[in-house]
């Protein structure tokens, strides 16, 4: 698929109705954006360049996608127009996706050694701030300590609020700078001129503490949000890693090794043994079972002889075969495939979080409000005018400080994936964890998620008075030992646990599409499907016959072992469901949450499975973007979908469903695709997870009350609401314990989740 630079395309639109614009519609790598306001205000800035005709920006696969007259924009324009509020567009098109890397690597190690020095400079000024007040030199030692933190551990949220401004904009980081400039400065006035205050009688405070604690907090709120995406595209490099990077090409009889992005349509392909298929095509000579799980999901590899088509990515077992190159590079499944994950997850809107929201009117509401006492106490505010004006516009800014607003989401957060990871949850990313709780539709995979995921036998019927034979046993063993067919491997593993041990075989034979056949001792023997036993005349005991029949039924696959007169045994091979997948599904039910059950499988085995867990609803047959076509029905039914799913099958509608949960044994693909992924097998988690994400954002919800609470109540008071009425001022001290005391409030009601029972 190449970088994540997408190649362009022109196309057209009609404007006043005679004049045609030919435009151009390209994809970028965004870099600098540390959360869903800034997605926000690139995609605002993008539309409002010149010859830009639409934009949209997606702060999960940190992409931008941009429609523009080229007769008016170019990249570079549009590069230098994002720049201008402080993020950054990569138009390199040959190194995109290396510039990407680097540049994300860079900020999140950057951000990481902001954080840590940031943090460990605060600890001795609140130390002193709240301990060691009155120290000689305390208040020089903790400017000296504060500065560094805000100067320059802290200067990204001041060059960012700066370039916000300069367009009219505001958010969280106009808030922290304001708040902890503020204090600041206030607090250096009050320790190099002291007297000022005295003179006046007023006792000059300090606030370096509350100054270098919100900007080591709200810094280490930002790097685990940064972690938490950091490895977004992860997923697409894997895919893309499936297709080999060399292939083995016939021309003109000669065997010659060729990158894969050289081979084209009609060229004739050599795969060995254990290899990937590069590319996809059509078997013209020999066979082998190939695994195609990433495709279909099903855990057995498909038979592929002559005319048989291969797909690229699928890997090849122990035969060898020639194939004929018919979809390359762009055009083959495997490609299609990456393309649809890309574009599931470029299609989800960014979702503004509550606390930008929030932060987007109460930045300008607080600036208001100071600017609004500033003024009122000048004109009326007596002899001290001036004094007072200044100390309760101050108190405003240091009480309506931002810390315990930044610490609402992100101690939930952390304390519910703790929570999570300890009942075997591992969550990935916020935004799952906060829209769980609204799931009303769970889409689940069969194999691997529902059933265990690999064939097991689940039954070994032999003819009366041959169960205990031992020597039937071990020539059964023999020949299913030499046998390439994928069900081979579950007998064995089936006769293994009995101290069965393989004997020499004469005369051994694959049968294609049959099974196979040897000579142990001076008898025949055979180990296939039924036609096996029809072509060959073998008579099969009435009982065993109807035993095979009822296995049909069931959705499980018979196996048929004979000697040269009649049928011994029969072999049932199935993938059993897991032990709590029904009550799992019975508990999400009870909860009024959908449930449906998508396959590859055929319609008599989805039917058996769905029938054994008790769910109602199920399609089968389904290829990987039909899963995503069927999450997207459902959402544009206003369901919020949770699709739970263990294969590179799902990976498209993983990335596509609002939450995505992942089994923890099934593919990388899917784990990293997945906003979720239970590192247990039991589908039981999954009501834990959704019920998880009720309780964290009950927790969040409460937080935010307390966080604010102390505003609604402390900015009339640090106003001087009450002054008018008995003469009393809210002392700029008081404001800052009350800010640390919400902040204390929000910490304290976040690790109540850790008790919490889900």
């Amino acid at each position: 698929m190449g970088p994540l630079y997408k190649g362009f395309h022109m196309s057209t639109i009609e404007k006043d109705q005679s004049t045609i614009i030919k435009t151009v519609k390209k994809t970028f790598p965004v870099l600098e954006m540390t959360c869903a306001a800034c997605a926000v205000s690139v995609e605002s800035m993008l539309r409002s360049a010149g010859g830009v005709i639409d934009a949209g920006v997606n702060f999960a696969n940190q992409s931008a996608w941009v429609q523009y007259d080229p007769a008016i924009a170019t990249p570079a324009t549009l590069q230098q127009t994002v720049r201008s509020i402080g993020y950054d567009l990569v138009i390199d098109e040959a190194n995109s996706q290396q510039i990407q890397e680097a540049a994300q690597q860079d900020h999140y190690n950057e951000l990481k050694q902001r954080t840590i020095w940031a943090s460990v400079l605060s600890l001795p000024v609140v130390i002193i701030g709240m301990f060691f007040m009155n120290m000689p030199y305390g208040n020089y030692i903790s400017m000296a300590l504060t500065l560094p933190v805000i100067g320059w551990f802290g200067r990204s949220f001041f060059i960012n609020a700066a370039k916000q401004a300069r367009h009219g904009k505001a958010n969280m980081d106009t808030l922290v700078a304001l708040s902890t400039g503020i204090a600041f400065l206030f607090s250096v006035f009050n320790t190099l001129a002291p007297g000022f205050w005295h003179a006046r009688g007023i006792h000059p405070h300090v606030y370096y503490e509350a100054a270098s604690v919100i900007i080591a907090f709200i810094s280490l709120g930002k790097l685990l949000e940064e972690r938490a995406k950091h490895n977004t595209s992860s997923a697409i490099k894997k895919l893309m890693g499936l297709q080999p990077k060399t292939v083995r090409v016939l021309i003109n009889g000669k065997e010659q090794e060729l990158p894969v992005s050289n081979v084209l349509p009609g060229h004739l392909i050599l795969v060995r043994p254990g290899e990937k298929i590069p590319v996809d095509g059509l078997v013209t000579t020999g066979s082998s079972f190939v695994d195609e799980s990433m495709i279909t999901g099903e855990p057995l590899p498909v038979q592929k002889e002559k005319d048989s088509k291969v797909f690229a990515g699928t890997v090849n077992q122990k035969g060898s075969f020639q194939f004929l190159a018919q979809k390359v590079g762009n055009d083959t499944l495997l490609a299609h495939i990456i393309k649809m994950v890309q574009e599931a997850q470029g299609s989800k809107a960014p979702v503004q979080k509550l606390v930008d929201k929030i932060a987007g009117i109460f930045v300008p509401v607080v600036i208001g409000i100071s600017i609004l006492t500033f003024i009122v106490w000048m004109i009326a505010g007596g002899d001290h005018a001036f004094t007072n004006a200044l100390l309760t516009s101050v108190t405003v800014l240091v009480i309506a400080c931002p810390c315990a607003l930044g610490l609402a989401t992100p101690t939930a957060i952390m304390v519910g994936i703790g929570k999570g990871a300890e009942n075997n949850i591992l969550i990935k990313d916020a935004e799952s964890l906060e829209l769980a709780y609204k799931v009303d539709a769970v889409i689940l995979d069969k194999t691997g998620t529902i059933t265990e995921g690999k064939p097991v036998v689940t039954q070994m019927n032999w003819l009366p008075g041959k169960e205990k034979n031992a020597a039937l046993k071990q020539i059964l063993y023999s020949l299913e030992v030499q046998s390439e067919h994928p069900l081979a491997e579950a007998v064995l593993q089936a006769l293994k646990q009995e101290g069965i041990q393989a004997g020499a075989v004469n005369n051994f034979e694959s049968i294609t599409a049959r099974g196979v056949t040897g000579v142990m001792g001076t008898n025949r023997y055979y180990v296939g499907n039924k036609q096996l036993i029809d072509e060959h005349r073998l008579t099969i005991d009435k009982t065993l016959l109807q035993q095979a029949a009822l296995l049909q039924q069931q959705a499980q696959t018979v196996i048929y072992f004979a000697d040269a007169q009649q049928v011994l045994a029969i072999i049932a091979i199935a993938d059993k469901i897991k032990a709590t997948s029904a009550k799992a599904i019975q508990q999400l039910q009870a909860r009024g949450i959908e449930v449906y059950m998508l396959t590859g499988d055929n319609e008599q085995t989805a039917a058996a499975i769905a029938a054994e867990a008790g769910i109602k609803n199920f399609s089968a047959g389904v290829l990987p973007a039909e899963k995503a076509d069927f999450v997207k029905n459902l959402q544009a039914q206003n369901r919020v979908v949770a699709m739970v799913g263990d294969g590179i099958n799902d990976s498209q509608a993983l990335a596509q469903a609002d939450v995505s949960i992942a089994m923890g044994r099934g593919s990388d693909i899917a784990m990293d695709v997945a906003t979720m992924t239970l590192i247990t097998s039991d589908l039981q988690s999954i009501p834990k997870a959704l019920l998880l994400s009720r309780k964290t954002v009950r927790t969040i919800r409460q937080n935010l009350f307390w966080a604010f609470i102390y505003n609604l109540i402390g900015i009339p008071l640090a106003a001087g609401v009450l002054y008018a009425v008995n003469g009393f001022l809210l002392n700029p001290m008081i404001a800052g314990a009350a800010m640390a005391l919400s902040s204390v409030s929000v910490v304290t009601n976040s690790l109540r989740l850790k008790t919490a029972k889900i």
